[in-house]
């Protein structure tokens, strides 16, 4: 089917959304048929002068009118693009009406979500749809959850595949929470309930993997070397996206577990951090210090440019498995904004432009563009390395 764009972007006037525009204009084949998309054609008319104005020697992305409150305009978008990439969040309450239509049109999407909720729920309405129209719908598209799910790939790839594997990997970052995103993770602490029930939901109509077990690790590392310090479980969507990556391919083992964790060089840190997150998940419970703690910052506000400079991000992941070992890493820039980016719009791209295996439906970024993104990531500043490999 012949569509207008290649790749269209929605919600490209928000900070990631612009950040993904600018990565667009300045990377992206001069080929590409590209659009930004939203409800306020002013703010896009001037967004699209100041990407004319960065990158002059590249065609200027077209302007689409899209409104999550307007499903016939959300319907007309998904059917123009051969991929839609959306910031547009909490995605708990504006995800779905693109979703379903790019599941319905046969779109490829990608987003940037770390709601665990959500992502189930999605899974639950849409990914027969998608599967039946050829649609590929991969969610987490940028920190959560690309370096760890790719980084497990390409760990489990220097090790064997048919005695049992287990990784884990090692988080430690430096970066600034937008206003977006803080509204987006307290919407995703604000209901454990329904995170239970859609996790369930969705175990029961996707099944374990036929002959294989995989399962997350939540034994907890409390000092390790690798990690360089202290750590603590990571209570985030990514160790979910690296299992269900793993049900899906055989390079994983017979046998699978991944455990995720935070790490920290000082023991005062870690206890902090672990206080921290148990206060913000208690007060995103109560709506009214949930609307406080949001008003900290205004959608849209984001990290200033030294910050998004001085921000990076690095996760190591040890390997073990058949009688190997590997230390791998996994790095880039600012990881929530800048990297994020980077990884959201490659990602993109690579649905569009590459040579990649047959799927359809929610699918992982791994599962769906496994090494074909691995190599198109270094242009984004993520890196992946092999530091070390023995034998026991």
């Amino acid at each position: 089917m012949d569509r207008g764009h290649d790749i269209v972007l929605f919600g490209a006037t928000g900070y990631t959304g612009a950040l993904t525009a600018e990565y667009l204009a300045t990377h992206a084949p001069r080929e590409l048929r590209w659009a930004v998309a939203g409800r306020n054609r002013a703010k896009l008319k001037a967004l699209i002068t100041e990407l004319a104005a960065l990158a002059p020697d590249r065609p200027e992305p077209e302007l689409l009118s899209a409104d999550v409150e307007d499903p016939d305009s959300i319907r007309r978008m998904a059917a123009s693009a051969r991929v839609v990439i959306t910031t547009v969040g909490p995605y708990s309450e504006f995800g779905e009406p693109l979703v379903a239509a790019c599941a319905a049109e046969g779109t490829d999407y990608v987003d940037l979500c770390g709601e665990p909720a959500f992502v189930d729920r999605m899974y639950v309405e849409h990914h027969e749809t998608a599967r039946r129209t050829g649609a590929r719908i991969v969610h987490a598209c940028g920190f959560d959850s690309i370096p760890h799910d790719l980084g497990a790939l390409f760990t489990v790839g220097y090790l064997p595949d048919d005695a049992p594997l287990h990784v884990e990997g090692f988080v430690r970052a430096r970066g600034t929470a937008s206003g977006g995103t803080l509204r987006s993770a307290l919407g995703a602490f604000s209901d454990p309930q329904e995170m239970v029930a859609a996790s369930k939901e969705r175990r029961a109509l996707e099944g374990a993997p036929e002959g294989r077990r995989v399962r997350i690790d939540r034994s907890g590392r409390p000092r390790t070397r690798l990690a360089r310090g202290w750590t603590t479980p990571l209570p985030s969507l990514d160790p979910k996206v690296v299992v269900s990556s793993a049900a899906k391919s055989e390079q994983y083992g017979p046998d699978f577990s991944y455990g995720h964790y935070a790490a920290f060089r000082h023991l005062a840190s870690a206890v902090g951090a672990v206080g921290g997150a148990a206060g913000v998940m208690a007060a995103a419970q109560v709506p009214a210090l949930r609307e406080r703690l949001g008003a900290l910052r205004t959608p849209g506000e984001g990290p200033t440019e030294q910050q998004l400079a001085d921000g990076w991000f690095t996760v190591h992941f040890a390997g073990s498995g058949g009688g190997r070992r590997v230390h791998t890493l996994v790095s880039g820039g600012e990881p929530g904004y800048r990297a994020t980016s980077g990884m959201l719009a490659e990602s993109a791209l690579c649905l569009w432009q590459d040579d990649l295996p047959e799927t359809s439906g929610q699918v992982t970024p791994a599962v769906a563009m496994g090494g074909a993104l691995i190599e198109r990531l270094p242009r984004a500043g993520v890196e992946f390395r092999l530091l070390r490999e023995f034998d026991d």
